[in-house]
């Protein structure tokens, strides 16, 4: 069955969602990640047979159904992980993130038994910085904009709302083919980025920063850099996936 696929605007939005954060309800950005797949199905008025070829995981059912989510396992967030695209999240990496390598930053279940949307948009975080940065790094990032662990309140920007702001450049650089790094050398790589800052931070980003006033010039900075830092990493997760795929390609057809 086709699997149903989300890009990390789609699942950023649909976390804020479930948070009640959005006037957007969850069903409608399910229905609209769905639909942006099956344009030819509907106009021939074949939207049944290809839904009903979709896989629909569990945790999607139960949204679907318009039941109340309060709080989501790690087998609720691996699952929506897999529907991201590019994305390799799983429940043994989470488990060793939740134990040990983040557990100052992801702590215990904040609803009840359950992760919330900030946990879950930490971890979506986590497994996208690791394709260009070791966990030391990660936590070096984590500890410039969510200062003191054990607190919520003192965060420099909430992780929810990170994970809104890089997906939001990632899907700049999806629109605009130039943006890509395909092909560059060393010194027009430095150069694009340099302009690319400018480019893709510029409406997503400012409007961001706009917003969060209470920051120092510092604090702005460190969430300005943390923005470019988690989009690029995005585009590295991209470049991996699509490599795996031509080597799946060529393992399977060397006939």
């Amino acid at each position: 069955m086709e699997a149903f696929t989300l890009s990390r605007i789609e699942m950023s939005c649909l976390l804020h969602s479930l948070a009640g954060l959005s006037d957007q309800k969850p069903l409608h950005i399910l229905k609209e990640a769905w639909t942006k797949f099956h344009h030819e199905e509907i106009q021939k008025g074949m939207s049944l047979p290809a839904f009903l070829s979709t896989y629909v995981p569990p945790i999607l059912q139960k949204i679907i159904k318009g039941g109340c989510v309060k709080g989501l396992s790690l087998g609720d967030i691996a699952t929506l992980g897999h529907l991201i695209e590019y994305s390799t999240l799983s429940v043994t990496a989470m488990q060793n993130w939740v134990k040990r390598d983040f557990k100052e930053y992801l702590g215990s279940p904040n609803e009840g038994k359950k992760y919330s949307v900030n946990q879950a948009a930490l971890l979506f975080m986590i497994d996208d910085l690791k394709a260009a940065l070791d966990f030391e790094s990660i936590r070096q990032l984590f500890r410039m904009l969510f200062l003191k662990p054990e607190r919520d309140d003192d965060d420099l920007i909430e992780p929810a709302q990170l994970y809104y702001a890089y997906a939001s450049l990632f899907e700049e650089i999806k629109r605009d083919p130039s943006q890509q790094v395909q092909g560059l050398d060393e010194r027009s790589l430095h150069q694009k980025y340099s302009v690319k800052e400018d480019s893709l931070l510029g409406a997503s980003s400012r409007k961001i920063m706009m917003r969060l006033t209470h920051l120092t010039r510092t604090q702005s900075e460190a969430v300005h850099n943390m923005l470019l830092i988690a989009a690029i990493s995005v585009q590295t997760c991209y470049f991996q996936a699509l490599a795996r795929q031509y080597f799946n390609a060529a393992l399977f057809l060397d006939f």
